[in-house]
């Protein structure tokens, strides 16, 4: 796994790629406008897949069409729920949207730049930087809070049965679930990195 640093917010270790044998594979959506640098927060802003974004898309549905995914499940976000969808026409499924799989809550901070926070938020900013379980966006949520509702929704991908299936979210709502499985709990959630469109086994 690699070392090195990145942006802040994007993180800066990729986890293991997604065999066929996972019982549930997440997606992160494809590119948004917002992805781009300068980054931007963007958390609950329903940003949409830019042509890129779309152009992804595409190809997670290639990459995932021979893997027997009977079950398609998305964030109810417009850039999860766009991916979602290119892919399920692509294997023959019907995304069912649960709004517990949205990225976390970035409160006042959404729709800014990183730079601009840091600039004029550098506490709370560098605060971020360390992330961790008492961390909470200032007038948004924790990352535990974020934790929880993303296993709560990934708990009932399993009761349903229909596995495997696939779940398109965001970034962060992987990162807080492969923190679940590091002994550093939430401090490691800087420590992963999730490119857009990366799967990883769940």
């Amino acid at each position: 796994m690699s070392a090195r640093r990145d942006p802040p917010g994007d993180g800066a270790r990729s986890p293991g790629p997604a065999g066929a044998d996972g019982r549930i594979l997440l997606a992160r959506h494809g590119e948004t406008n917002d992805n781009l640098p300068p980054l931007r927060f963007q958390g609950f802003r329903d940003t949409r897949l830019n042509d890129t974004g779309r152009r992804q898309a595409a190809e997670l549905a290639e990459r995932v069409a021979g893997l027997g995914v009977v079950s398609l499940w998305s964030s109810d976000l417009a850039r999860a729920s766009e991916t979602a969808h290119i892919v399920g026409a692509r294997i023959g499924l019907e995304p069912q949207l649960d709004a517990r799989l949205r990225e976390g809550n970035r409160g006042v901070w959404e729709g800014r730049l990183f730079r601009d926070v840091q600039r004029d938020d550098p506490d709370r900013y560098a605060a971020w930087l360390r992330a961790g379980e008492s961390f909470r966006f200032p007038g948004g949520e924790s990352l535990r809070e974020q934790s929880d509702r993303v296993e709560a929704a990934l708990d009932d991908v399993h009761r349903a049965g229909e596995l495997p299936a696939l779940v398109v979210c965001h970034g962060g709502s992987i990162r807080v679930m492969l923190c679940r499985r590091d002994p550093r709990g939430l401090d490691a959630f800087h420590d992963f990195t999730v490119p857009n469109v990366g799967v990883v086994r769940w």
